[in-house]
């Protein structure tokens, strides 16, 4: 198939791993895509910022942002087109972002069939977060792409059902979990990366990504000097992001700053060995829709995750099968489940093994992603990928 891939993303953080991943998939599997987008993201290194966009955004006013942010579809949409008349798509694949109807003004335009990945409820997540000024666009701008698109893909059942809510039938919803490359992430020798990093003989707790203060990494930071876990424990902190200051500021005040490590940012092609090196892999915390792709990365590598027991979180891992659970709602929760999984090597080792088999059992790659996508477009359109070939040189003639 063909596949045009749409998006708008300027920062190179988590959603464009996402991005990364999923076009690298899709040519896997055989089919030719082009990527229509903001260029200047592709030659940033992992880890940057949306640049001069980002300090725009800080000046101006909410509500001038958000117009700027809608404004932007006036450009994207005459690219788009030229786009989708010159390569001729089987359908539009595009990430789901607030003020951004322009894939599917252009679908339906073209009459061409939208793939819609969807990651977070936007508008519901901006104004929580007391940062949203124009509302009524914004819910507009939200409900319009998820009732348009021919396919709707959320990452998780909780999230299909904020999508379900919007309007948007069952039928074309299919949920689509985060994935992971097996050749990148896979276990090698734990102890040499233990070495490599000078952590011999250390019980490493770790966590990957962007850290923010509601992560809850705080508690592990405390549980290491209250003496609840053992004294070879040792936390891997491995990125950065808006939390870290006041990490290691506790860190320092509670006197346990060397058993306490923040790596920065890694690129992506250098992560595995880190990850290698972790015995007990942290969840401490996570949004109720989201599919955190450092879990899925974890279970990958083998590790023995602690993770909340939440609704989408179970849709992944089972308590006591491939990871340890623990009641989000208890304030000791994490505690427990943390001395519980340092106390028993064992335990770690068959979780381990179990989160690994996971991956398989549940189709977490982004390979089987692709496949997922395209089988569903065929099957919406009604036709297989050489019927799609056909109706294009039918268009064509």
């Amino acid at each position: 198939m063909r596949i045009l891939f749409h998006h708008r993303i300027r920062s190179k953080d988590g959603q464009y791993v996402h991005l990364e991943e999923l076009l690298k998939a899709f040519r896997a599997e055989g089919h030719e895509v082009r990527l229509v987008g903001p260029e200047v993201v592709e030659s940033e290194q992992f880890g940057a910022d949306a640049g001069w966009v980002d300090a725009l955004r800080r000046w101006l006013p909410a509500w001038a942002s958000e117009l700027l942010e809608f404004a932007y579809n006036l450009a994207a949409l005459p690219r788009l087109q030229r786009a989708i008349d010159e390569f001729e798509p089987d359908f539009i694949y595009e990430r789901f972002n607030l003020f951004f109807p322009v894939g599917a003004w252009a679908a339906r335009r073209r009459g061409v069939p939208l793939a819609s990945e969807i990651n977070a409820p936007l508008f519901e997540e901006r104004s929580e977060h007391g940062k949203l000024s124009l509302s009524t666009l914004a819910r507009w701008s939200q409900g319009y792409v998820w009732r348009q698109a021919d396919l709707c893909l959320p990452v998780t059942e909780v999230l299909a059902r904020s999508v379900h809510a919007y309007g948007a039938e069952r039928e074309r919803i299919l949920v689509m979990p985060n994935g992971v490359d097996r050749e990148r992430f896979h276990p090698t020798d734990r102890d040499l990366a233990k070495e490599r990093l000078a952590l011999s003989g250390r019980l490493v707790l770790g966590f990957v990504g962007f850290v923010r203060s509601w992560h809850g990494v705080d508690h592990v930071i405390r549980l290491l000097a209250s003496g609840a876990l053992p004294e070879n424990a040792f936390l891997l902190m491995v990125g950065d992001g808006p939390a870290r200051a006041e990490l290691e500021a506790l860190a320092r005040e509670l006197g346990v700053a060397e058993r306490v490590r923040f790596t920065g940012v890694v690129q992506r092609d250098a992560l595995a060995p880190f990850l290698d090196a972790i015995d007990i892999a942290l969840q401490p915390a996570v949004t109720a829709y989201a599919s955190p792709l450092k879990l899925i990365e974890y279970l990958a590598m083998g590790k023995a995750i602690v993770a909340p027991a939440q609704e989408n979180i179970l849709e992944l891992l089972g308590d006591g099968r491939n990871a340890i659970l623990f009641d989000p709602a208890r304030p000791d929760g994490l505690g427990e489940a943390l001395v519980r999984l340092c106390a028993d090597p064992g335990l770690c080792a068959r979780l381990g093994r179990a989160a690994m088999a996971s991956i398989d059992e549940q189709g977490l790659t982004w390979r089987h992603n692709a496949a997922r996508i395209v089988e569903r477009v065929a099957a919406r359109r009604a036709i297989g990928p050489s019927g799609l070939d056909a109706r294009r040189t039918r268009s064509a003639a």
